[in-house]
């Protein structure tokens, strides 16, 4: 007999069994941040080859947003208001990693002493750049090139994007 919401204890015991049997997906939460002069910031990670947005991967339980915000908090010592759902990316398996879900956020643009003031505040970053939109596509990697020039179009035009492998669906 299968429980029922009657027995509590019993039921949260079933939903626990198959909770531990659905698919579990890795989250990454990126920022796309301006400078006044319309330049979008790059970080470039200590862990892997190359320029990245900032941001990095939700932890467990943790909301897309607030990883973002706390990535931003931890790397950059930056307290962002995030405006808008850029991005919602879908990335299918590849190498050794599962798949999963990539956001992009609206972190506005940061006023002239802000930028400014923006260097690396733990050992995950080496340098930082504010460079131009067509710059920056140059320096990321192929995956990131492909949602980030997604983020400038949602940006451009108003309109989130939601990509399947950083290709649009919509």
């Amino acid at each position: 007999m299968r429980p029922t919401p009657a027995d509590p204890v019993t039921w949260n015991a079933y939903l626990a069994e198959g909770n531990a049997t659905q698919a579990r997906k890795r989250v990454s939460a990126d920022v796309l941040l301006r400078d006044p002069s319309g330049r979008v910031l790059l970080v470039k990670p200590t862990y892997k080859p190359g320029w990245d947005l900032p941001g990095g991967m939700a932890e467990a339980n943790e909301p897309p947003h607030e990883a973002a915000t706390r990535e931003l908090k931890e790397e950059l010592g930056l307290a962002v208001t995030l405006h808008d759902v850029l991005i919602v990316d879908w990335v299918a398996p590849h190498g050794p990693w599962d798949d999963q879900i990539a956001f992009i956020f609206d972190g506005g643009t940061l006023n002239e002493e802000q930028a400014a003031d923006i260097r690396p505040h733990d050992e995950e970053l080496s340098e930082v750049a504010f460079l131009s939109p067509d710059r920056a596509g140059e320096l990321l990697r192929s995956r990131l090139h492909d949602r980030f020039q997604a983020a400038i179009q949602a940006l451009t035009d108003g309109r989130p994007r939601y990509l399947h492998d950083t290709r649009p669906i919509w």
